[in-house]
């Protein structure tokens, strides 16, 4: 249920719809990798010095954790030659105070690493958390700048899916994989420089693994990308028909649905399972190549460090440390092919954020609009032309003129366009030719916001929200007191109803309001457009989902409320507009006949024929 109403002192409730539902996350290729990164670089700009203390922090973190082994392999050295001398006889023993010193150096420098990466993780955190609202922000008023044209050729939860998915990829790199790919860097420069410092014989040794290494990355990405693709298509595939199926549960299960749709879901599930698997075994296959090849460099550089100790061209200790430089050497690098995959999630992700935040808008409002103040509700289609798809009008040439105050029926059989007329007049479509105009001016030169609080409007399919019985019929109108949604749910008739609930109007509807009927939910939102107070009144088949005598009390309310009101119904039982001061009978699109209900009977003409049908099909039952 939508609705709208006119201008009131404070902010009313928004357009909604239906909940979405959601969807897993995503993983793909990006189509422009650079041109991605280059915008999300621009997002992070004014978050440029937080991230270079960060950069600071990660690499002082880094450097005092480098330093360590080459420290600690001048105690390894002072260990072998005391015991050495020992053993010769031609020593002091082993200098215990000299490696005390050294442990006690080693503690406070791996203490203070741990604080700075602490502290570049807090700030990090900190940026990623600010960047996630920001994106999500821009993507919630970028929803309500949207036309509705884009809502009907998108997926709903496709559309969520940029809100959480896609923006939680992003928040997590930043978070996480930023700050491990600065460390990683500063780790393989560090780290060369101290192996050069001991021995460049073998660190040319040691570098012998990374063209091996490189190639069989550069294989594994190339072959994993494609099933990371596939796996992103047919996680939409998965949740969009999961969304449907539960949107449409009850349908689901009273056509017996149950088995097609747990086939049709096995069929994606089994086609995202393969792919899910090939590109998560894929990935998973770089470390060990990288365990193995680095194993193959650390053979070789203990062999050549032995040789080389054996001729007294290094000593022991540095060999120590050696060794743990070119594990420290190819941990980083490893861990650098694994996060290339993590960031070409990111820009995949990115990129769908980027491209939503790009999406064509709703052209701009008129810079100068009309005063609606003072407007008195008089309605004018003027040669109105409109298709969904500019290539195929549904519309054509509708012509129509409505004085203040009357009570418009349109009716027609389905598809003739009734709905689309009234989507029209609240400006969700623009026409493709003609004008539709307000007291003689064009919808289009006021703001929507002020044109569509001159509209209440009550739909078919009635829509609340989780939320008490008081603030659903307050939807209408936020700031209104208790004492006036009481009042009109009077109107409405439905006080005594929502009194003989456990919690009155505290009620609190669950999300599918199951707990109260669909007459009941149409009474429900009958009583919120009338304390809308709306200047123009839309009913589109109001009462459709009430019984008999609610009907009746319901059409007395509604009486009472369009008296001294513009009033436009959309109506199938032609029954409930015998009193319209005007009937447009629409069919293809096309105004084809007009005047009261007796004036049509009399032509004898489509209404007659409209009307005559269901009275026979009335006298059958």
């Amino acid at each position: 249920m939508m609705m709208q109403s006119r201008p009131q002192p404070a902010d009313r409730g928004p357009m909604s719809g239906g909940p979405m539902g959601g969807m897993m996350r995503k993983a793909e290729k990006p189509r422009n990798f650079k041109a991605t990164m280059s915008k999300l670089i621009r997002y992070l700009s004014p978050h440029k010095v937080a991230i270079f203390v960060v950069f600071v922090f990660a690499i002082a973190s880094t450097v005092f954790m480098i330093a360590g082994p080459k420290i600690l392999g001048k105690a390894t050295t002072k260990l072998f030659e005391g015991i050495v001398g020992q053993i010769a006889g031609t020593g002091s023993g082993i200098d215990f105070v000299y490696i005390g010193n050294i442990v006690t150096l080693m503690i406070g420098l791996y203490l203070v690493s741990a604080v700075f990466s602490y502290i570049q993780g807090w700030i990090m955190t900190g940026v990623s958390m600010k960047l996630t609202y920001q994106f999500r922000k821009e993507i919630t008023d970028k929803i309500n700048r949207l036309p509705l044209r884009y809502f009907d050729g998108t997926n709903q939860g496709e559309v969520l899916s940029r809100v959480t998915n896609d923006v939680d990829t992003i928040s997590q790199t930043l978070n996480q994989s930023l700050s491990q790919i600065i460390t990683s860097i500063a780790t393989i420069i560090g780290v060369l420089v101290m192996m050069i410092s001991i021995s460049w014989i073998m660190t040319l040794v040691a570098l012998v693994i990374l063209p091996l290494s490189g190639l069989f990355i550069s294989i594994v990405v190339k072959q994993s990308q494609k099933y990371y693709k596939e796996q992103q298509d047919y996680l939409g595939h998965v949740n969009g028909h999961v969304e449907e199926m539960f949107g449409g549960h009850v349908v689901m299960k009273a056509f017996n649905g149950e088995q097609k749709s747990i086939e049709k879901f096995d069929k994606y599930n089994t086609t995202l399972y393969s792919s899910a698997w090939k590109s998560q075994f894929l990935s998973g296959m770089m470390m060990p190549i990288m365990t193995f090849i680095g194993n193959l460099g650390y053979v070789a550089v203990a062999i050549l460090g032995g040789y080389l100790a054996i001729v007294k061209a290094i000593t022991v200790g540095d060999i120590q440390a050696f060794i743990q430089y070119v594990r420290s050497f190819t941990q980083p690098i490893a861990q650098v092919a694994n996060i290339s995959n993590i960031l070409q999630q990111t820009a995949a992700a990115s990129e769908r954020v980027f491209e939503f935040l790009a999406e064509e808008e709703e052209s701009l409002d008129n810079s100068n609009p009309v005063d609606v103040n003072c407007l008195e509700g008089n309605v004018e289609f003027k040669n109105v032309h409109f298709g969904y798809n500019p290539k195929k009008i549904i519309i054509n040439d509708f012509c129509a003129a409505i004085k203040p105050g009357q009570k418009v029926a349109i009716v027609g059989p389905t598809g003739a366009g009734k709905t689309t007329m009234v989507k029209l007049l609240m400006r969700f479509y623009d026409v493709n030719g003609g004008g539709i105009l307000i007291d003689g001016h064009d919808i289009r030169s006021f703001t929507r916001k002020d044109l569509r609080n001159q509209f209440g409007m009550v739909l078919q399919d009635a829509w609340l929200y989780n939320g008490t019985i008081m603030d659903n019929i307050r939807y209408g109108q936020l700031d209104a007191r208790d004492e006036d949604v009481i009042a009109a749910a009077k109107t409405a008739y439905v006080d005594h109803f929502i009194r003989t609930l456990p919690e009155g109007y505290n009620m609190v509807l669950d999300e599918e309001t199951s707990n109260i009927s669909q007459g009941q939910k149409q009474l429900l939102t009958i009583a919120r457009a009338i304390l809308s107070n709306p200047r123009i009144l839309i009913l589109d088949e109001a009462t459709s989902s009430v019984d008999t005598r609610t009907e009746v009390l319901i059409q007395k309310a509604m009486d009472n409320l369009m008296q001294n009101r513009t009033s436009f119904i959309i109506a199938h039982r032609l029954s409930t507009i015998r009193n319209a001061d005007l009937i447009l009978v629409m069919n293809n699109g096309d105004i084809v006949e007009q005047g009261r209900h007796e004036e049509l009977l009399a032509r004898g003409g489509f209404y007659a024929e409209i009307y005559n049908s269901q009275f026979e099909a009335a006298e059958l039952y």
